[in-house]
């Protein structure tokens, strides 16, 4: 069995929930999308014409809090992206590979959940946050230990 061959239980883990945290992403550009058509506010003047009676503001609270949920995917899940792929060439063991993709996927979703959808007080985000991020580091870890 070849890495990066969909045979590979631990490549075919990290497509998977590489392809959900891209659906993921995709939710929150939606929901920023509608927010903004709702609220008849956008971010330049020109995409006023698309609704009758909006304005420019960049201080909507509900806009700005889905942007920030925006911006921590931009941050986080490239990272995600580029270490799993490396991870999946370390020849990891399986079970552990899967259940880390898995727990870096809910621990984003979560966090996107808590920030953007539905305002849970601290420290739902922090934690979900911070998972996720141990995720990343374990795997960091991993390949930089099998490629030294």
């Amino acid at each position: 069995m070849d890495v990066l061959d969909r045979d590979d239980p631990v490549f075919s883990a990290y497509a998977l929930y590489s392809v959900l945290l891209a659906f993921k992403m995709y939710a929150v550009f939606f929901l920023i999308a509608r927010l903004r058509f709702k609220k008849k506010v956008f971010i330049s003047p020109e995409d006023t014409t698309l609704k009758l009676g909006s304005t420019v503001r960049h201080d909507d609270p509900d806009i700005e809090r889905a942007r920030r949920a925006q911006l921590n995917d931009l941050e986080n899940i490239p990272i995600f992206w580029i270490i799993g792929l490396l991870y999946t060439l370390t020849k990891p063991e399986p079970l552990i590979a899967v259940n880390i993709f898995r727990i870096y996927f809910f621990a984003r979703a979560i966090h996107t959940f808590v920030y953007a959808f539905v305002v849970f007080p601290q420290p739902a985000r922090a934690l979900s946050f911070f998972v996720g991020f141990a995720v990343t580091v374990y795997m960091t870890v991993e390949v930089f230990l099998y490629f030294v």
